[in-house]
């Protein structure tokens, strides 16, 4: 059954809203190996676009849909750096804009210590990604797409907060379906509440949301705590969703439909390189797949491949597979460990 229907006349398949970053990772490459490490005992880095709808819009581009990205970045050779990467692949960047008041890109540091075991420093002072402005969202260019992601991050402070909000609202006006990330990053929320307010807001008019246990915990606090995936897929479905994603990290994750069925997948096991990274591609995959038309289960397994491919990366864009990589890497995977490997 198909449960999103999108409006194929628009030119657009997928406009992206919200935060874009630089990422710092322990070298890892044919010529410097920066082994599982503290921080503080790391020489090399390598720089890679990072921030997570960032990241969705390589994803899905890698798998052939056009993509549009609404957001900000400094006005110095890092925002250079990130609107050349998004041309260079492909992606469209006239409303993409710099900071006029010397806001910059926020700069993330990756710890790796072990497989299991990595976290990230970040440097988010006056940043560039949450200076959105409502005058930067632009009605006509909601309309030419065929859905919009708004990132959770986006509405962590003003200005950027009402305009990711006035997008929402656009794309309400102008059916344009609306894909809610949730992508909690604790820092520059003022508090828990906010969040849940803000949150709440855009869940309410999403077609689809995808998030972790946590993040739905997040979003509903001021509406029920405590409440069960089930009943979480039931109230957001009361409203406008079609499709609600549940993650909840190695257990696996759910997808919820309208119609009262749910299709869950596992992760493929892989020997991981770090702890994060996998959303983004769960995130490109997944999406690929409702813009083709496939059943749920074939959506949740195909996002759930890349996902593992990338958390065995030492990266999250560059290492961003193509469909043929994720139809092999599936294959090698049942090959190895059975044809039922990922599906519960």
């Amino acid at each position: 059954m198909k449960y999103i229907e999108f409006d194929e006349s628009r030119p657009l398949d997928l406009v992206l809203l919200g935060r874009v970053a630089i990422d710092f990772n322990p070298a890892y490459n044919d010529q410097v190996k920066e082994e599982f490490k503290p921080l503080k005992k790391v020489h090399m880095f390598e720089m890679f676009l990072g921030g997570s709808p960032a990241n969705i819009t390589v994803g899905v581009t890698r798998h052939g849909l056009k993509a549009g990205f609404i957001g900000k970045v400094s006005d110095d050779q890092f925002g250079e750096y990130v609107v050349d990467y998004f041309n260079n692949i492909g992606v469209d960047t006239s409303h993409i804009t710099k900071c006029k008041n010397g806001e910059k890109l926020g700069l993330t540091f990756t710890e790796m210590l072990s497989p299991s075991e990595s976290s990230i420093l970040m440097y988010r002072n006056c940043i560039a990604d949450l200076q959105l402005h409502v005058d930067d969202i632009d009605e006509e260019y909601i309309k030419s797409a065929k859905a919009i992601l708004i990132s959770g991050t986006a509405l962590a402070q003003s200005p950027s907060r009402e305009a990711a909000m006035k997008a929402v609202l656009l794309a309400k006006r102008n059916n344009t379906r609306i894909i809610f990330d949730i992508d909690y990053r604790a820092y520059n929320w003022e508090n828990d509440d906010t969040i849940s307010i803000y949150y709440s807001a855009v869940a309410k008019e999403a077609d689809i949301i995808m998030g972790s246990r946590e993040e739905f915990n997040l979003t509903e606090k001021l509406i029920k705590p405590g409440m069960t995936d089930e009943e979480s897929a039931a109230l957001w479905q009361s409203y406008h969703a079609k499709i609600v994603v549940i993650k909840h990290g190695m257990k696996g994750s759910t997808a919820y439909t309208c119609d009262g069925q749910k299709f869950s997948i596992k992760p493929f096991p892989v020997e991981a390189r770090k702890g994060f990274g996998g959303g983004d591609g769960y995130g490109s995959g997944f999406l690929y797949g409702l813009y083709s038309g496939w059943e749920i289960i074939d959506c949740l397994e195909f996002g759930s491949a890349e996902a593992s491919m990338m958390v065995k990366s030492n990266n999250c864009s560059d290492s961003l597979p193509g469909p043929d990589e994720v139809r092999a890497f599936i294959k090698e995977e049942k090959e190895k460990y059975g044809e039922m490997i990922a599906r519960v």
